[in-house]
């Protein structure tokens, strides 16, 4: 009996230890979970860069325009290697292939160089791609990536910001460029169903322009009328090859640091013809014409970070930040 009466007693001692043990674990279980969700708050907002985005850093745009030249491939080498180290989206800023972006030319020229970027790429057409019956061969290149071909001009979202494509070859289009064109009406249309805090546009023809060989096109006026209006913060063009960069302005051309538009001229892409300035362009801050390189900006949700990035053995830099409005 003394034996027995031990036995039990051990038993139950033993079970209440074991119970005590299983909740302690559980316990010291549940503070675990409690302190990891506690943290996991301050983890989450570290990663997180954009509304549209929970991990990950800000996305990079990145590109030029003026860029294969079959005659001479080494600035348009030099730029894609450029390419090769940067990520992103890529931007092409019309004239992609010299002298008339013909489906040989575009397969010949672009395609080895920037051509190895074709899938994180949304171009613009340039008034060379259309020396091939309406750039045909531009838009067959490129496929769904460059819009509709009857157009030429569309849209797209990237993190927290709206970027508008525009088709600035306006003796191609219906109506042209002008005010109340089907292409303008389109880009207000645009802008009022996409109020976002932060706009970017690109084309090939810039309204502003230091450059000799072309210089201001004001058939461009109307979209930046539009776009200045929607208080949008970036124009990037092409046409004259080299880099300039203006202060932000008005459609009129008038310094603006409250709401005006920052233009980067970026004809930087690889071709070699015409890379001299002109007349210095009031609210111009910054101009190069002996070196390759592409434009490459961070798009934060609120501001962006602009760099010119030139090609290996130069040592041309230009770089710098702002808000959006």
């Amino acid at each position: 009996m003394l034996m027995f009466h031990w036995m039990k007693t051990t038993i139950v001692v033993c079970t209440c230890c074991m119970v005590v043990l299983a909740t302690g674990c559980q316990r010291s279980r549940k503070q675990s979970e409690t302190a990891s969700v506690l943290a996991a708050p301050a983890t989450a907002t570290a990663t997180t860069t954009s509304p549209t985005s929970t991990s990950g850093p800000d996305p990079v745009f990145v590109g030029a325009g003026d860029i294969a030249s079959c005659d001479d491939l080494s600035g348009a080498k030099a730029t894609a290697k450029l390419l090769d180290s940067i990520p992103g989206t890529v931007f092409a800023a019309g004239d992609l292939a010299y002298p008339d972006g013909s489906a040989e030319q575009f397969a010949n020229c672009y395609g080895p160089t920037w051509g190895r970027h074709k899938t994180r790429t949304r171009p613009s057409p340039g008034n060379h791609e259309f020396h091939a019956g309406g750039a045909t061969p531009y838009f067959n290149y490129f496929g769904d990536a460059a819009g509709d071909p009857k157009k030429g001009y569309y849209s797209y979202d990237l993190g927290a910001w709206h970027v508008i494509v525009i088709n600035s070859n306006c003796s191609e289009l219906p109506g042209g460029c002008a005010a109340g064109s089907p292409e303008e009406q389109w880009l207000k249309q645009d802008l009022a169903q996409h109020p976002t805090a932060c706009t970017v546009a690109y084309w090939h023809h810039p309204l502003f322009s230091s450059g000799k060989a072309h210089g201001n096109d004001p058939e461009m006026k109307p979209f930046w009328q539009d776009l200045y209006a929607a208080n949008a913060d970036i124009v990037i063009n092409g046409h004259d090859h080299d880099y300039e960069r203006f202060a932000p302005q008005d459609p009129d051309g008038k310094l603006d640091n409250a709401r005006g538009i920052r233009e980067f001229v970026v004809g930087s892409g690889g071709k070699n013809s015409h890379r001299v300035f002109g007349d210095t362009k009031p609210n111009s801050e910054i101009r190069n014409a002996d070196t390759y390189g592409v434009l490459k900006l961070t798009l934060h949700a609120k501001s962006y970070d602009w760099e010119f990035v030139p090609e290996e053995g130069k040592t041309f830099k230009d770089s710098g930040s702002g808000n959006c409005h």
